[in-house]
């Protein structure tokens, strides 16, 4: 025990390495099913980045406390064994720091999207590097004053200071999250953010308790050897305590490992819980289409609305006609409902504004910055202009060649057999379903299996 408690390889010591790698697999799983499992399409922007530097930082957080508290057993003159490199560099602005910037970045974000009601005025790749150079500046510092000793031990005149710095950080987020903690969020990122909170104020505390165990009792092996263990495996349940991806994307995070309600959210629309969002019902409403009226109006008929997208995607152009889908979706929601509206904006200007954006549309500059600098995103006509010119594109380059497609052909195939069927059930009181069945409504056994099938047609739109 003596030996290893300072040149490294107890047994626990690799426990909690094989801790350490169990908890960032299950990270990077976490980060990845969606996009792999799911098939998610990739989103552009920080949505994106930013969880994926949280990951990297973990990585580099365990690694650096694995090499800088001697875990494994290498020679004093290792090219690994650098206090500064891993002890000064990794664990601060790699690591921990990098952490809580992303953290304190995604927390700023809500408050200026949820409370300020616009989008954030720094960019995420400005302001993450901005609220890093302090982590930066004390790294550099440290390793210029070299105050680390041959076991990466640093003394109480330093360590203060460090840990100063930790606490600050802690109290910025403390804060961030208590100027939002009055919103009614959807998904998770209010618990996300208070759980982070608890998590690493738990983790200061233990490596606090282990520096101050460690410099009194220098003398005790079996003190050194459980202080890193316990160091590590705190550390372990950090990086994956304090990962979140609802900050970001919020209907991302309703497909994750951690997941255990059955229902699916397939469109942000249903995840809010707009009314009739999702599948055609079986009631839905029976009307002749006229090619003669405003492609606005027709539009506004769900059944020709999927029919036109169907065309539109066939023509690689169906970003237009799901922008104007999700668009409609939003004017559903009351306008004193600003937490929903806020949401649906957000998801849109992410999807179809933004430049690079999965479906950007074509629309003019100036229609873009007056959405994107928007001071109020619950407004009722925050895309009123882009949504004029994108009917205005869909009448000029779409809709001459649906009403000659076989895609207008079926939809009027099929409005033509549901009226039909409509009706005789008005005449009748019977039910006439493809079955022939003469057991009618609740008694057909079959019934629900007619629902499900005449039911079938549903939104193509995929969301982050």
């Amino acid at each position: 025990m003596p030996s290893c408690a300072v040149k490294g390889g107890c047994p626990t010591d690799y426990i909690a390495i094989a801790l350490s790698i169990l908890s960032f697999t299950v990270l990077v799983l976490w980060c990845i099913v969606p996009f792999i499992v799911h098939k998610v399409p990739r989103t552009k922007g920080s949505g994106f980045w930013i969880p994926v530097i949280q990951v990297v930082a973990s990585f580099f957080l365990l690694l650096s406390l694995v090499i800088s508290n001697n875990f494994l057993k290498l020679g004093e003159r290792h090219w690994l064994r650098s206090c500064y490199l891993w002890g000064a560099w990794g664990e601060g602005p790699l690591g921990f720091g990098l952490l809580f910037s992303c953290r304190i970045t995604q927390a700023s974000q809500l408050y200026f999207i949820f409370v300020k009601r616009r989008l954030p005025l720094i960019r995420s790749y400005i302001f993450l590097p901005l609220i890093l150079l302090p982590w930066i500046a004390c790294a550099a510092v440290i390793h210029w004053m070299q105050p680390l000793s041959s076991r990466c031990h640093m003394r109480a005149q330093w360590t203060i200071p460090v840990i100063t710095l930790h606490s600050l950080y802690i109290a910025i987020l403390v804060g961030v999250t208590t100027a939002v903690h009055h919103i009614e969020f959807r998904f998770d990122e209010l618990k996300d953010l208070w759980r982070g909170i608890l998590v690493s104020a738990v983790s200061i505390v233990i490596w606090i308790t282990a520096y101050i165990l460690n410099e009194v009792y220098d003398n005790i092996s079996w003190l050194e050897v459980a202080s890193r263990f316990l160091l590590l495996v705190v550390a372990s349940i950090l990086v994956v305590a304090f990962f979140s991806i609802s900050s970001s994307q919020p209907l991302l995070s309703q497909i994750s490992l951690r997941r255990r309600e059955t229902r699916e959210f397939r469109t942000m629309s249903q995840a809010l819980g707009i009314p009739d969002s999702g599948v055609l019902a079986q009631s839905e409403p029976i009307s002749r289409i006229d090619p003669n009226e405003p492609l606005d109006k027709l539009l506004l008929n769900k059944r020709f609305r999927q029919s036109f997208m169907a065309f539109a995607d066939s023509c690689l152009a169906g970003e237009s006609v799901h922008f104007f889908d999700e668009v409609y979706e939003l004017s559903k929601i009351p306008e004193d409902d600003c937490v929903r509206r806020i949401y649906m904006a957000r998801h849109i200007i992410q999807k179809y504004i933004v430049a690079g954006a999965a479906m950007e549309v074509n629309i003019s500059h100036r229609s873009k910055q007056e959405i994107l600098s928007t001071s109020n995103l619950a407004r009722p006509d925050l895309f009123q202009n882009a949504l004029n010119e994108i009917i205005q594109l869909m009448r000029t380059n779409l809709a001459r060649d649906y009403w000659s497609s076989m895609f207008f052909l079926k939809f009027q195939e099929d409005s033509n057999l549901r009226s039909n069927e409509y009706e005789l059930e008005q005449m009748t009181g019977w039910n006439f379903s493809p079955r022939l069945s003469s057991v009618h409504g609740a008694d057909d056994p079959f019934h629900q299996d007619h629902l499900l099938k005449s039911s079938g047609c549903s939104s193509d739109t995929t969301d982050l």
